[in-house]
């Protein structure tokens, strides 16, 4: 459901993800494929953040992978492509700027070939172009993920499912806007605590780019026993920013730190102020200039999909709690202590809901 919601919110393409009739589509197919869980890429990608030279180890994923981002980055020009005759369509045919499309690449394109932009400050197709996989990236796989993960707390919590459940079916209506969602405390504690129990993104890199010193909150004694009160980074040195270990930190969060427990947000605890994310004192969507662009439109679609899922079903864990693990390939994904090489699931019964 999300692939769908991006492609046509983003781009404006159909890809049919829910039409279980529908020809595979080779872009859909391509993701599946880069986004794979597995042991093996994990091992290897850790390597590859560990020393830089294991990147120049190939594996037999690597040409699978590369095969796919050919397919994505020639989908993806095909896209720009149209925007932009549509953009040019439009600005000649239509007067009123609400009837222009709206989708995310048709508003960049539109503000990128905008009179009075300095040509310096215009982007080639090749940057536009790299960040259409970006945008298809971060805007499908972490939302599902995040929706998969909240489904997963909810399914142990039936008292927590069924407040929020009865706080649903008091809306009016079964199309609610996105201020109708945002107004719903209940919901919004239910992902806020999704987000930070199970962030979909568990680390992310950076590069620095000049020679910097990190201060500690808490000074640290090396092995030598010499106390460190902050970390000096190099430039061009990878640095990995662990989110899910700050959103789960006790000494932030409290002992309960790891468990699931919405009411939290009634009164979060004043450490968390201190957290630099840019949502809701947790580093889910990061901080600063570069954090995540389109965190507003994932929490909304969030909403959006619980709203319609608690509202008409009722989930339970088909397994043991204890059953499900946690792989990450970029994102965070659920599999089977028993049998990860099945790839990504969460084993569940759901059944309709009647409201009487």
């Amino acid at each position: 459901m999300t692939l769908d919601v991006i492609g046509l919110a983003g781009f404006n393409y159909t890809f049919d993800a829910l039409n279980e009739n529908a020809t595979p589509n080779e872009l859909n197919q391509a993701f599946s494929t880069i986004f794979h869980s597995g042991s093996n890429q994990r091992t290897m990608m850790l390597l590859r953040i560990i020393s830089p030279l294991f990147r120049y180890i190939r594996t037999s994923r690597d040409t699978v992978a590369e095969q796919a981002q050919v397919v994505m980055g020639r989908i993806g020009k095909e896209l720009l492509s149209s925007s932009k005759a549509a953009v040019a369509q439009s600005e000649k045919e239509i007067s009123d700027r609400s009837l222009r499309s709206r989708n995310l690449l048709s508003l960049l394109v539109r503000a990128n070939t905008a009179p009075g932009i300095p040509e310096s400050h215009r982007l080639q197709d090749e940057d536009v172009l790299a960040q259409i996989p970006t945008f298809l990236v971060a805007g499908h796989e972490t939302t599902s993920t995040a929706t998969t993960w909240g489904l997963f707390a909810l399914a142990q919590e039936a008292e927590i499912q069924s407040k929020l459940r009865e706080e649903l079916w008091s809306v009016e209506t079964d199309t609610p806007s996105m201020d109708e969602l945002n107004a719903l405390p209940y919901l919004d504690r239910v992902v806020r605590e999704t987000l930070r129990v199970h962030s979909p993104v568990p680390a992310i890199g950076r590069v620095a780019t000049v020679d910097d010193e990190i201060p500690l909150s808490q000074p640290v004694t090396d092995v030598n026993g010499d106390v460190h009160h902050s970390i000096r980074i190099r430039k061009g040195q990878n640095v990995m920013i662990p989110i899910s270990a700050v959103n789960l930190y006790k000494p932030i969060w409290g002992e309960d730190a790891e468990e699931f427990k919405p009411d939290r947000w009634l009164s979060p605890p004043q450490a968390s102020s201190a957290i630099p994310g840019v949502w809701s004192n947790q580093m889910t969507f990061i901080g600063g200039p570069r954090a995540c662009i389109g965190y507003r439109f994932s929490l909304v679609e969030m909403k959006a999909l619980l709203f319609v899922l608690i509202r008409a079903f009722t989930f339970e864990l088909a397994v043991p709690a204890d059953e499900i693990i946690k792989k990450a390939s970029i994102v965070q994904r659920p599999l089977l202590k028993n049998n990860p090489e099945a790839g990504n699931m969460l084993p569940m019964l759901i059944k309709p809901y009647t409201r009487i």
